[in-house]
């Protein structure tokens, strides 16, 4: 599996400076709230997905009065050899480079280091519209399926060209039903995939779940989709007159949801906010699980302040799940350094600490 032994972060939100080395085991982040924690986390996420884990443009992610960013990574690899990672940002251009060759395209990289973040914004997922799930849906199968996300890359530029032509006061119909066509086989693609994806984790989470909470509650997933109704060609006929009206496509698989039930209801309206937390973080260990089935090694797992709002049961639950499984690589991030050694000390004897103090990381012994 992918190791990440050594990082250089520079310009990167909060972040000056910085080179860190790490175990390759354990790494715990600690500090007060808003003092770099989670800017090193996305940096590694970065290196991963070539983007931060959280949707905002790359350019929010200079620091200050920069004009860019860059991360470098150096990785142990499968097979004992090292390779050398960089991301390089600026006003007019992303670079991914790797050991000294840059990539022809951005997404030939993604697959190669697979990684899965549990984070507090998470709660997006189930608080705001199903664009957050949607994201995380793609960020899972980007990872494992070139051919998805080939998929997903023709049809987000043909739903542009599509919304474009839409946008005349007489759009060329005759444009429209070519693009059209070449939709359906991108959408075909993508349904396919995300309902696989829905089947796999389903099971895997409720599993997760009732390990975390130790409750009684039963969890779902339901995927929803246009494409259930009728073929999208026919869709895109029948919505003809309306998408002259409103200027935009309003059928498709850009329109996909990914439900969250507990006890057959929607959890944002049935669930506690521990119970909600246990629900995302069951989720992203079922990621964790197909991704690891997948590739035949762990993925990189990064844990950002995974244990707010867990009552100490569910802490205890979630950290016997993590020493009881086959883990890789972990960074775990929490504002309490004394009840993360006391956690982490519990798993392992090969770890690594650090402080955080405005976006400078000191080694400590602990």
């Amino acid at each position: 599996m992918p190791i990440l032994k050594k990082i250089v972060v520079q310009d990167f939100r909060n972040i000056v400076f910085q080179e860190l080395e790490f175990s390759p085991n354990v790494n715990c982040i600690s500090g007060n709230n808003g003092e770099g924690k989670t800017n090193l986390m996305d940096a590694i996420y970065y290196l991963s997905m070539t983007k931060s884990a959280f949707p905002a443009p790359d350019k929010f992610n200079f620091r200050y009065g920069t004009e860019g960013f860059v991360i470098g990574g150096t990785y142990l690899m499968p097979g004992g050899l090292e390779s050398r990672i960089s991301v390089k940002v600026s006003q007019t251009e992303k670079k991914v480079v790797r050991d000294d060759k840059p990539y022809a395209r951005v997404s030939e990289h993604i697959g190669l280091l697979p990684v899965v973040m549990i984070s507090p914004s998470d709660i997006s997922m189930i608080s705001e519209a199903g664009e957050e799930r949607r994201r995380f849906v793609n960020a899972v199968l980007s990872q494992m399926d070139r051919e998805y996300l080939a998929a997903i890359q023709v049809y987000n530029r043909l739903l542009a060209q599509r919304n474009k032509i839409l946008k005349d006061l007489s759009p060329n119909w005759d444009l429209i039903s070519v693009i059209d066509m070449k939709m359906e086989t991108a959408a075909n693609t993508i349904v396919r995939a995300r309902r696989e994806v829905t089947a796999s984790l389903a099971p895997i989470v409720e599993s997760y779940y009732g390990l975390i909470s130790g409750g009684s509650e039963k969890v779902s997933i339901e995927y929803r989709t246009d494409l259930d109704q009728a073929p999208l060609t026919e869709l895109f006929a029948a919505m003809r007159e309306r998408d002259r009206i409103l200027k935009f496509t309003s059928a498709g698989v850009q329109r996909d949801d990914f439900i969250f039930l507990m006890n057959g209801h929607p959890i944002r309206r049935s669930g506690s906010q521990g119970q909600q937390k246990s629900f995302l973080v069951a989720l992203k260990f079922a990621q964790y699980e197909i991704m690891k089935a997948r590739y035949g090694f762990a993925p990189t797992l990064l844990l950002d302040d995974v244990f707010d709002k867990l009552d100490m049961n569910r802490i205890s639950n979630l950290i016997a799940m993590v020493a009881g499984n086959e883990f890789g690589q972990i960074f775990i991030t929490d504002s309490n350094k004394v009840r993360l050694s006391g956690i982490v000390d519990r798993i392992t004897e090969d770890r690594a600490y650090f402080d955080t103090v405005g976006g400078c990381f000191t080694r400590v012994g602990l």
